[in-house]
């Protein structure tokens, strides 16, 4: 099996200096990967060599994470609004016409709200615990999000600033999966070192106080989807306690097409299934895009 090699860039978009990763032939279709909290394109590290072969995949890193620029929350803006203006940019930067999206976590949102703004570039959407339906809110997880976004007092601004914490993102990782032996601590290890960075408590705190400026975009969404009918895989890590698996069949009620497919494991269900994932997204690119 012939190796694709991956390459580590950067571009300056609005002034700050994103890093990307990138693998493929540049005439392949495009897959445009977006990572969501509180990790980094590296989620993406083993998935790209998988699909290089026949695919142009571009994962970017958001703006305040992974090894992109990350200023101040006093001198940038920190909204999902300007992360997305931010992607919609480095598409243009990189010459991106047309490409498919991989959406998890935070980047449903930003990649959603890209397909808003240009859906006549979106040719599919692939989405792995990333969510667009009010069903798909587990109540624990999000009940302090939504206690902070009701009223942002020290107490609840104390609860949100715990999930930077190193034991809440190994968390992310460990919960919901059936064989802990298939997780790389690198991972979570990765992860916390970057969020424990100067200033990124504040960085974060913007971004969960935005999170309901992404809430209020759901019926948007949702017509989006219904209005353009475009294909949507949902890989889904099912005993995900953030993101439900009701948010995953939610689709299909826009959708009827949706393949959605809900997989043994938890919410960054690439670290244990990984292999099947590529499988599905290979197959599912080259009936409804690439044929």
């Amino acid at each position: 099996m012939p190796v694709h090699p991956v390459h580590h860039r950067t571009v300056t978009v609005h002034g700050h200096e994103i890093f990307y990763r990138e693998a493929g032939a540049p005439d392949a279709p495009a897959l445009l990967l977006l990572h969501g909290f509180p990790t980094s394109s590296h989620m993406f590290r083993d998935l790209i060599p998988r699909l290089a072969g026949r695919f142009r995949l571009i994962a970017p890193d958001h703006l305040g994470f992974g090894y992109s620029a990350a200023p101040p929350a006093t001198e940038a803006d920190y909204s999902f609004a300007h992360l997305a203006e931010i992607t919609a940019e480095f598409t243009r930067r990189l010459r991106l016409e047309r490409f498919a999206l991989y959406v998890q976590d935070y980047g449903a949102p930003i990649g959603l709200r890209l397909a808003l703004a240009h859906p006549e570039r979106v040719t599919a959407i692939i989405t792995q615990n990333g969510n667009a339906y009010r069903e798909g809110l587990a109540a624990q997880a999000w009940a302090p999000v939504l206690a902070y976004l009701d009223d942002p007092s020290p107490e609840n601004e104390a609860a949100v600033r715990g999930f930077q914490s190193p034991e809440s993102i190994r968390w992310q990782y460990t919960h919901g999966v059936t064989d802990p032996s298939l997780l790389s601590p690198d991972a979570w290890h990765h992860d916390t070192a970057l969020m424990a960075r100067p200033g990124q408590d504040a960085v974060q705190l913007r971004l969960i106080g935005d999170y309901g400026s992404n809430l209020a975009l759901y019926p948007e969404f949702q017509e989006y989807f219904r209005g353009s009918q475009v294909p949507l895989l949902a890989v889904w890590g099912a005993h995900d306690e953030i993101f439900l698996p009701e948010g995953a069949t939610a689709f299909r009620r826009d959708l009827p097409e949706a393949e959605v497919h809900l997989l043994p494991t938890g919410h960054f269900a690439l670290e244990t299934h990984g292999a099947q994932i590529a499988d599905l997204i290979g197959d599912f690119l080259h009936r409804r895009v690439a044929a």
